[in-house]
């Protein structure tokens, strides 16, 4: 009986019989069944927080630059309580922890982060009484710390921003703590089967419109993990809708989609939460139909001038999922094809007041909107 295993030849070598489950102990001390009690109370906790969200609303872009014959409907993120498709993500990123016993009670939360996952992440960790790490670029604007801070998160900063991901990792290491890694854990976190993800939500809430079913899903890629939970969801379901891109200057994803070599030095976008300098594992580049790739200028013009449309201030992100879904519009008047296009807002354009909003801060970035103001005017 003790030849199996050389752990138990010592035990029976030491004369020790049994060992229970009281026996073992997890982090700081506390019992196995102690923790299973709080991972099961911190689970409800994200169940109730679920429940009491009510699912955001979908728009439709009501304006006569909108061809005749396609609808364009945006899906509102920015109305989560943390203001960010990334309240999603966050959630599924702490119950992901949770079941798989890397949180417990006490443990710290750290991300690699300095926008809206880290705001996100923050919420969460307080709500279920965690401390949050966000570890971010030293030139993040004070503004998006102070959202993190708000939250109770705390954020550290590291003068080079490539080196945020082993920075968050040290940290996570020297506190004992669960590195939460969005770029990594995005598509394993999130279930893209149903279970009420973003994909889910989407398409039930267009089943009763003239198009239910859209000729295109347009997102930009950040983690990557948005579009991989829409394109595994749409192949699920036996859908035709594809999959765009909306990526901006300086990203890889285009060199990924497109299957050309990524240059090593790329600077990144300055869309905040998309246009990635490397592709991350959360992206998988064979479920994305087509990739649009337009300047950040571009983007932060249909920003604002989405921003007018909609009566409410979004983000660069959102910017970008517009313009490329107006040219997707385009193209499918030019070939006769009616139907509709979804997209997203992705965040609260408020957090943006002094970046690109700002025309002296687009003058001192050397970014020009106006050469992409003519795509949004109607013809």
């Amino acid at each position: 009986m003790c030849d199996v295993v050389h752990f138990y030849k010592n035990a029976c070598m030491m004369n020790i019989m049994t060992l229970t489950v009281n026996d073992i102990t997890i982090h700081d001390g506390q019992s196995h069944s102690e923790n299973r009690s709080w991972v099961k109370w911190a689970i409800r906790q994200l169940e109730a927080e679920h429940t009491r969200s009510a699912d955001t609303h979908i728009f439709r872009l009501e304006h006569p630059r909108v061809p005749d014959g396609i609808d364009i409907y945006l899906k509102d993120e920015a109305a989560h309580t943390t203001g960010s498709l990334k309240h999603r993500l966050a959630r599924s990123l702490v119950l992901y922890g949770l079941c798989n016993g890397e949180i417990v009670k006490d443990t710290p939360l750290i991300e690699a982060s300095s926008g809206s996952t880290a705001v996100s992440e923050a919420y969460f960790a307080r709500l279920l009484g965690l401390p949050f790490y966000a570890v971010m670029p030293a030139t993040t604007a004070r503004a998006k710390q102070r959202l993190i801070e708000r939250e109770g998160g705390k954020c550290v900063l590291v003068e080079n921003g490539s080196h945020i991901y082993q920075k968050a990792q040290e940290l996570a290491e020297a506190q004992d703590g669960y590195y939460m890694d969005q770029f990594t854990n995005a598509e394993k976190a999130t279930d893209w089967r149903g279970n009420n993800n973003i994909a889910e939500s989407m398409f039930a809430q267009l089943s009763d419109e003239k198009f239910s079913e859209p000729e295109w899903f347009v997102i930009g890629a950040g983690t990557g993990g948005t579009s991989t939970t829409v394109a595994r969801y749409i192949r699920l379901n036996k859908l035709n809708t594809q999959v765009c891109i909306a990526d901006v200057e300086n990203s890889a994803f285009t060199y990924a989609v497109k299957g050309s070599e990524i240059p090593l030095e790329l600077p990144g976008s300055r869309i905040e939460g998309i246009g990635r300098p490397r592709v991350e594992p959360s992206f998988m580049p064979q479920l994305i139909d087509r990739i649009v790739q337009i300047p950040d200028a571009a983007s932060i013009n249909a920003m604002r001038w989405a921003s007018d449309v909609l009566g409410k201030k979004v983000g660069g992100s959102t910017g970008s999922n517009v313009y490329v879904a107006i040219l997707l519009a385009d193209e499918m008047a030019k070939n006769g094809v009616t139907g509709s296009i979804l997209t997203l807002i992705c965040d609260d354009g408020n957090r943006y007041s002094d970046t690109y909003f700002d025309d002296n801060w687009l003058q001192n970035q050397n970014i020009d909107i106006n050469p992409y103001k003519g795509t949004l005017e109607i013809e």
